[in-house]
């Protein structure tokens, strides 16, 4: 990558006092994504409201980051998938700093450190072509993730009928894809995967890879959306130069024709990729957006 420089040359770390489990065990024969190296982080010289943002490149094994609900803990648990185009991970911008923002509000945050590059489809640089992965390794964490989630739900304090997922651009997509998808994507390892591996509610940020760039009367590289997709939160700037405000459009259509729960938010100006860091555009203060919506789906109790 240019324009940037290393900030770890090890694996990448979590905020001291977070715990960070191995999504996988090792004994788990999971595919290995094609990496040109050790697992780093990279800070990016590029600034998204007037801070960097940090890069984890080539993940092979993947894990998962919990943090704790604080104040009234009230059950409902989320699954952060940054994106980075499944080639990296915004793991901060997109990732940590939502946690940040979500337990506040008595929400167990997990951030999802997946196995990237080439993990979903994307966007080769040396082919100059679009590439899908033989394994769909991306979805495998996923829903990975959340049957861990699910299964260590009493250690956490955490609902398992309340676990939802958030992702932003690739992670977005990543959080349509496991909201469709109807059966588990690998082979079962330990205990764990006897839960569920569909979330209870899915929040689609700026999301990419759902649109072809012509029709928008199917969705791309999903499973066929149903009535069994839970509710839904998409969000968009219609001048997004990286993903066409149509990826969410198209979802959008979809998810109305299956007559199931959702609810679309787009704006005339924000751009890509500002996670939950405020500007002076008003798409910046999604989150009050969303902290609405779980609670007209019940997720969280009513306001006082």
């Amino acid at each position: 990558m240019t324009d940037a420089s290393i900030v770890h040359a090890a694996q990448w770390q979590p905020p001291s006092g977070i715990e960070q489990i191995a999504l996988w065990p090792d004994t788990a024969a999971i595919a290995r994504p094609e990496v040109r190296g050790e697992e780093r982080a990279v800070e990016q010289a590029s600034l998204v409201a007037g801070q960097p943002w940090t890069a984890v490149e080539d993940v092979v094994r993947p894990t998962l980051s919990v943090f704790p609900a604080k104040g009234a803990n009230t059950g409902v648990a989320i699954v952060v998938f940054p994106g980075g185009g499944y080639n990296v991970l915004a793991i901060d911008l997109e990732g940590t700093e939502v946690c940040d923002g979500f337990t506040p509000l008595g929400i167990t945050c997990a951030v999802l450190k997946y196995r990237v590059p080439g993990s979903g489809e994307h966007w080769d640089k040396h082919c100059n072509c679009r590439r899908k992965p033989r394994e769909p390794m991306a979805l495998q964490d996923a829903q990975r993730a959340i049957s861990v989630l699910r299964s260590r739900a009493g250690e956490w304090g955490i609902d398992p009928h309340k676990v939802g997922v958030i992702g932003f651009s690739a992670g977005g997509h990543l959080s349509a894809a496991v909201s469709n998808e109807p059966t588990r994507r690998y082979v079962p390892v330990d205990g764990a995967d006897a839960q569920r591996v569909r979330p209870d509610f899915s929040l689609v940020l700026y999301p990419g890879h759902l649109w072809d760039g012509r029709h928008l009367e199917q969705v791309t590289n999903l499973a066929p959306v149903g009535a069994a997709t839970p509710p839904t939160f998409i969000l968009q700037a219609q001048d997004d130069p990286v993903d066409d405000v149509h990826e969410s459009i198209v979802y959008y259509l979809a998810l109305l024709k299956a007559q199931a729960p959702v609810e679309l938010h787009l704006y005339a100006h924000g751009g890509h990729a500002f996670g939950m860091r405020p500007t002076a555009q008003p798409i910046t203060h999604w989150p009050a957006l969303v902290e609405t919506w779980l609670r007209a789906i019940g997720m969280l109790p009513p306001a006082r």
